[in-house]
């Protein structure tokens, strides 16, 4: 039972965030995604919803999502993502791809 508990608390916190429309919430904060792995339903489109905290622009980039979007400091962007099939998918941002990493895992 303490291991579903724990387990339960974990996926609380991993979870994305949604906002009122389905899109889901990532803030990039420091040049780092929270939260930097997403899991979404597979062969679904889905909506991040990108607010940038740094005072610099940010562009969400990633080959394997085959998208990219270029967020002002301070403001927030949609990045439109098509149905995925399962797997991962890395992503990062362009202007500081040492600490900007994240992933889609889509299920």
């Amino acid at each position: 039972m303490k291991c579903v508990v724990v387990a339960l608390v974990a996926m609380a916190f991993c979870a994305p965030a949604f906002a009122d429309d389905g899109a889901i919430a990532v803030t990039l904060k420091d040049h780092k995604f929270t939260p930097a792995e997403i899991h979404v339903k597979a062969n679904t489109p889905i909506v991040i919803r990108l607010s940038n905290a740094d005072a610099t622009a940010e562009e969400f980039d990633s080959t394997a999502l085959k998208v990219e979007k270029v967020v002002a400091g301070k403001n927030t962007g949609d990045v439109h993502i098509r149905p995925l099939a399962p797997g991962r998918y890395p992503f990062m941002g362009e202007y500081h791809s040492a600490t900007a990493q994240g992933v889609v895992v889509a299920q």
